[in-house]
């Protein structure tokens, strides 16, 4: 066996996503892994490198499917991967994970990881669905470990033949990166302030009670049956309102038609993207989460963290982040019939929105703790290495 220092490559298609490894890059650091992170260009690349102190390389990798820049991309992956010469490359989503596992095989990386972070091929039909399935097929192939986010995806990977069983794994409770509950989303270390000084800012009345939603602004949210539910809603209770918090994207649009009935609507506050995530939570009464694909949303468990009560749909990966009737409420998907039902029934019952934002304020200290996925990473990162000769020059700190 050798002792080799040892270079952590983190790869995503969006630098948006290495928000998933908040806190994680600098626990790795404090046990001796040298990172560094790729993903397309972008501010939030840059602004990745300089919270997180680590080196950054920017290769453009568009979200959807385009073969030639996709080879192109390759390319340069393969050729930066030759120059740092990690010995892990950990490798997130769809794409980031095809091109990195490619790569990554291609510059003879020691430990390839693909992180399962949701399966798009779950919503796609014809051609699509068969030409995503079969890119999951070579991420997960090409891995020596796959990394799931949440069991119930790792059980629908397993039963459509993307991966053996003994090569998938999901850690605790599931989840990308734990939630912190104890720092960022403690709504008790959050400034009481805080809710009246959002609502006032965006014209919602103190009494009021409001639903919000959180995450892109695009039909595979959901956010088509929220409208639906919204216009039943707003006539059962006048006072109500909708807090919409996300970018409004090209991709996967909504019908225009939805779009301007929410714009229009006097009592329907579309924010945009925020950064202030708890601090809008803070100003919400109810999560509602209608979407059609997961693999582990994080919103639901961030929103339990601040004591909110959640309604989301029945699928892989919501129904990890929400324990139904004990933290929040699943309805089928694609059904704004019952998703208004399942709202109205918080709305009717004040009691019941706070049990089950306690519970779930319970259950996300209890399941979610950011540490304990941070720690089983680490010792998947090790084991590899073991398995391959190569000790890492850091004592075992698990």
């Amino acid at each position: 066996m050798t002792d080799t220092p040892i270079t952590l490559v983190h790869i995503t298609t969006v630098p948006g996503s290495l928000g998933f490894l908040r806190g994680q890059i600098g626990f790795m650091k404090a046990r001796g892994l040298a990172i560094e992170a790729i993903s397309s260009p972008g501010e939030r690349l840059a602004q990745f490198a300089e919270r997180e102190g680590v080196p950054v390389h920017a290769v453009p990798m568009p979200r959807s499917i385009t073969p030639l820049a996709d080879l192109m991309a390759l390319r340069r992956l393969v050729a930066l991967l030759k120059r740092i010469k990690p010995t892990i490359v950990h490798a997130h989503t769809p794409k980031g994970g095809l091109l990195g596992m490619i790569a990554a095989r291609l510059a003879g990386v020691p430990v390839r990881i693909y992180h399962m972070r949701g399966l798009p091929m779950m919503t796609a039909t014809g051609w699509k669905r068969t030409l995503l399935s079969l890119t999951e097929r070579v991420s997960c192939r090409l891995a020596h470990r796959v990394i799931c986010v949440s069991h119930s995806i790792r059980q629908y990977a397993i039963d459509a033949g993307l991966c053996p069983a003994e090569q998938i794994v999901t850690f605790h409770g599931g989840s990308g990166n734990g939630v912190d509950a104890e720092g960022r989303f403690n709504p008790d270390a959050l400034d009481p302030a805080t809710r009246a000084t959002l609502r006032e800012r965006h014209g919602i009345p103190l009494d009021a009670t409001a639903i919000g939603f959180v995450g892109r602004v695009v039909r595979d949210k959901g956010l088509i049956e929220l409208a639906g539910a919204w216009t039943t809603l707003r006539e059962q209770f006048p006072a109500l309102r909708l807090l919409i918090c996300g970018r409004i994207e090209p991709q996967d649009p909504l019908p225009p038609a939805v779009l301007a009935m929410l714009q229009d609507d006097p009592r329907v506050h579309l924010i945009g993207e925020v950064t202030d995530v708890p601090g809008y939570l803070m100003a919400m009464d109810i999560l509602c989460l209608p979407t059609y694909r997961e693999g582990f949303p994080n919103v639901p468990l961030e929103a339990a963290a601040m004591r909110l009560p959640v309604v989301a749909t029945r699928i892989p990966g919501c129904v990890d982040a929400v324990a139904e009737g004990d933290t929040g409420l699943l309805v089928p998907p694609y059904d704004a019939e019952a998703l208004a039902e399942a709202l109205g029934r918080y709305l009717a019952d004040p009691a019941l929105r706070q049990a089950h934002g306690l519970a779930g304020y319970a259950r996300v200290r209890r399941d979610f703790r950011p540490q304990a996925i941070w720690e089983a990473i680490y010792g998947e990162y090790r084991a590899l290495l073991a398995a391959r000769g190569i000790t890492a020059c850091v004592p075992d700190m698990r």
